[in-house]
């Protein structure tokens, strides 16, 4: 059987590389694409691809794309992983920062798997995977920016999904939980530096306690159960919209969705205090 060509993004750490090792191992082509590539050479030695790409950058990623069909004249799966998160209270967060959150995690995105989709309806078979987060379906204090970025992919995958059905291309969403990465790390140092000091100071401290309680003593969830997950989608002959994984990610949405707003504002705020 001929084998799978994958492109997944961010794969220079956390989830993203962890997915592309084990995607390799399972005897994929796999290209990963991230602005750190130096950080992608375990990648290379167990025989993946790694691809230096900028996912605001539209010349990389037309470049990625061309580089990918030249050689293997097809891409069958896109995992759209390449993200981050801006954290601070709306008023103290600017309006440049919020920009880039929605550049990287929406429209670079969007672009890519434009770019991609012409060559999955001419072989009329695909499968694109985008990682949002339990975050696209709840919500956390000072996380404004973040969440509506996967909100949006949330609404926008599901569009994507109707569009690309009479195409035999699959749209799949990951809705990864709290998951042992950087992100925790990159996320709570600027937000102190946008909220530390001002009228939200109280709330991002608290905030700050709480994420690294959530990351460093409250066992994480590893990498490899989205990995896993992942894989499951991909190998599966008809794959569900949507797979959840990851600490709090199910127990979180089911209340976010059958208990009222009230309710989830009062659970969230009661973890920050």
């Amino acid at each position: 059987m001929e084998k799978k060509v994958i492109l997944i993004t961010g794969a220079s750490s956390g989830m993203g590389k962890e997915t592309a090792l084990q995607l390799i191992k399972e005897g994929y082509t796999v290209y990963g694409a991230a602005r750190r590539v130096e950080q992608m050479k375990d990648l290379e030695e167990l025989g993946g691809h790694a691809i230096a790409m900028d996912v605001t950058n539209d010349e990389q990623m037309v470049a990625a794309v061309d580089k990918i069909i030249q050689e293997q004249g097809k891409i069958d799966v896109l995992i759209n992983n390449a993200g981050y998160a801006i954290y601070g209270a709306v008023e103290d967060t600017t309006i440049a920062d919020a920009r880039r959150q929605f550049e990287v995690n929406i429209f670079g995105l969007a672009r890519l798997t434009q770019l991609v989709l012409p060559h999955m309806r001419n072989q009329h078979a695909g499968r694109v995977i985008n990682i949002s987060s339990m975050g696209g379906k709840i919500y956390t204090p000072l996380g404004a920016w973040y969440h509506a970025t996967k909100h949006a992919l949330e609404g926008w995958s599901d569009c994507l999904r109707l569009e690309l059905k009479q195409f035999g291309i699959d749209v799949v969403i990951i809705e990864p939980g709290i998951i042992k990465t950087e992100f925790g790390d990159v996320m709570t140092a600027p937000m102190m530096e946008r909220s530390g000091t001002t009228a939200y100071a109280n709330i991002a401290k608290a905030v700050e306690k709480t994420t690294t309680e959530s990351y460093e003593k409250g066992g994480a969830s590893p990498a490899s159960v989205i990995s896993n997950l992942i894989s499951k989608a991909i190998k599966a002959r008809k794959p569900k919209t949507r797979y959840v994984a990851g600490k709090l990610a199910k127990p979180l949405m089911f209340v976010r969705k059958y208990f009222g707003d009230r309710f989830f504002d009062w659970a969230v705020m009661s973890q920050v205090k």
